[in-house]
């Protein structure tokens, strides 16, 4: 799951996806209207019936502003609202959405983007390359306060003018016409269609966003350019949307109306589906109860499925008694996985010894766990006794302190959490007291460093190890809420930066991913994320897709 964080100019990667391949998926319109399921209100005289789909989300969606969203939740609601240059298929692979041809100079550093001319927004208005300049450049704005600005340090003097070095001026897009868009980078970025289908490259409509600083609090104030639009926001209850008769590939969209309930309870969530008041669970949209999980999978009535996300809890690294590694270890030593996948969890994931998940491409066609085992560390009561013992003594404490474990609202995340807790009382001694805070809320605590241990999930934004290395434990990520920090792992993630090939680049991130688990236990792996999902009869084209978020919109039912 994508959550709070903004990274340096640094973060500029060399990737390994193909230059070639990138281009190729996006230099074309892959956009054609394409014949629907039962799309459409007449086929051949016959009137068909209106097609819903119903699911739910854990809480509301702390923001639909684009160069504000920075969760799940929002961009889930966001894929049908929005739409971008690009859009990432459930493969994660870019196919153009409103860019008609994207073509890359030489050097891969200026891209030119000739935008489709047949899309509007929901008020009318056409929608320009000049949405995009202005909605980039407000992104980067200082005063914007984007946690996802630093997506856009890739273009020439972005991360200058969002540190208030620079001017909006001096950034690296502009719009040479109505529809033609100029994109020049910091550095060659051959892996940049697929940024541009990340929701911080949206475009908003300029006069909307300067008329009220929360033009995107209300479902009568958002002026949006997707595939539906939002007729009805019921905040703490639902959010509704309807096909967009303007949509330039309508064609190709079958719902038309999409109802999406407020619903935290798993419980809840399940019983809502028995009596056929939703249509889908799974995928960061509504989650299956953990004491009927396993039961719905042998059954065949729950699918479970892979997917590039990992399990974790964070360290507060500045804070007594996990500033101590040995402390650290102690309590990740103690944890038996296995054990919480098979009682509490029961969905069929894989213990975790490190962060990047097995489903992350790696070196020269092979996965990056295939190459790069995560064999940190095994799990050791008895070394964990003997290290908790040796780190409190070297903070000079004779007693554990209290901590908390916080953790977001959740029935499952309480049950992980109970369990844990329970294994380091039984196998350590210590008493670990928890807590838990609605998902925005707890979101601004963790960011703030307000606590000892904290849950934690990060899933894929795209198929690469860098996701789950600079991302989560180099020292100057702003992700990195447990202020891990060790100069070696900092070196070797900024060296992969400038590698001179991918597989030198892996090569190293690898190294830091082994320092900062084997050495330092910087943060606790627990497991890497499956989803379980469940659909109603008759959906087709409505799944979860490789980082484990629902994919819904082009999505029919018979």
């Amino acid at each position: 799951m994508k959550e709070n964080f903004k990274k340096p100019v640094q973060f500029m990667l060399v990737l390994v996806i193909a230059f070639s391949m990138l281009l190729a998926a996006c230099s074309s319109d892959n956009n054609k209207p394409t014949p629907s399921n039962n799309g459409g209100a007449n086929n051949g005289g016959e009137t068909k019936a209106p097609q819903e789909f119903r699911f739910t989300l854990a809480s509301e969606p702390p923001s639909l502003d684009p160069a504000l969203m920075t969760d799940a939740q929002s961009s889930i609601v966001a894929a049908g609202l929005y739409e971008g240059l690009t859009r990432l298929n459930t493969k994660g692979e870019p196919e153009n959405a409103l860019a008609k041809e994207i073509n890359a100079s030489e050097d891969g550093k200026t891209y030119t983007i000739t935008l489709r001319e047949d899309a509007k927004w929901s008020n009318g208005d056409p929608v320009t390359a000049h949405d995009f300049e202005f909605a980039w450049k407000r992104s980067l704005n200082p005063e914007t306060a984007s946690e996802y600005a630093y997506m856009l340090f890739y273009l020439e003097n972005g991360e200058k003018y969002n540190s208030g070095e620079g001017s909006a001026d001096e950034v690296g897009v502009k719009a040479t016409g109505d529809y033609t868009l100029e994109v020049k980078l910091y550095t060659p970025a051959p892996y940049f269609p697929s940024l541009l289908a990340h929701y911080t490259y949206l475009p908003v409509h300029q006069a909307t966003v300067e008329a009220a600083a929360d033009w995107a609090a209300e479902a009568k104030t958002i002026v949006s350019n997707g595939p539906f639009l939002l007729k009805q926001w019921a905040h703490a209850d639902k959010l509704v949307l309807e096909k967009n008769p303007d949509y330039y590939n309508k064609d190709a969209i079958n719902f038309d109306k999409v109802t999406i309930s407020l619903v935290e309870d798993e419980n809840t969530v399940y019983q809502l589906f028995e009596t056929n008041k939703i249509d889908w669970i799974g995928a960061q949209a509504g989650s299956v109860p953990t004491d009927l999980t396993k039961k719905l999978i042998d059954e065949g009535k729950a699918e479970v499925t892979a997917v590039a996300s990992t399990y974790y809890y964070l360290f507060n690294n500045d804070k007594v008694p996990f500033n101590n590694a040995k402390v650290r270890k102690a309590f990740s030593m103690s944890i038996d996985r296995q054990s919480l996948i098979d009682n509490v969890a029961q969905a069929n994931q894989q213990p975790a010894f490190g962060l990047v998940p097995p489903s992350i491409a790696g070196p020269e066609g092979k996965m990056f766990r295939e190459v790069y085992p995560d064999s940190y560390f095994q799990e050791n009561l008895e070394e964990a006794k003997k290290l908790l013992e040796e780190g409190l003594a070297e903070l000079g404490l004779t007693a554990f302190p209290e901590v908390t474990l916080l953790y977001n609202t959740s029935e499952g995340h309480k049950k992980l959490a109970e369990a844990v807790v329970d294994m380091w009382r039984k196998s350590l001694g210590v008493e670990v007291k928890l807590a838990n805070q609605e998902w925005g809320t707890f979101l601004e605590t963790r960011k703030a460093g307000q606590f000892d241990i904290a849950r934690s999930g990060w899933g894929a934004d795209i198929n690469h190890p860098i996701n789950f290395t600079y991302d989560l434990i180099h020292p100057k990520s702003g992700n990195n809420d447990g202020k891990y920090n060790n100069p070696k792992v900092e070196q070797l993630l900024d060296g992969s930066l400038v590698a001179e090939t991918p597989e030198e680049s892996m090569k190293m991130m690898a190294e830091a991913e082994k320092i900062a688990i084997e050495e330092d236990m910087g943060v606790l792996p627990a497991y890497y994320y499956t989803t379980v999902t469940m659909v109603k009869e008759g959906f087709e084209g409505v799944i979860s897709d490789y980082a484990g978020h629902l994919d819904w919109v082009h999505g029919s039912k018979k």
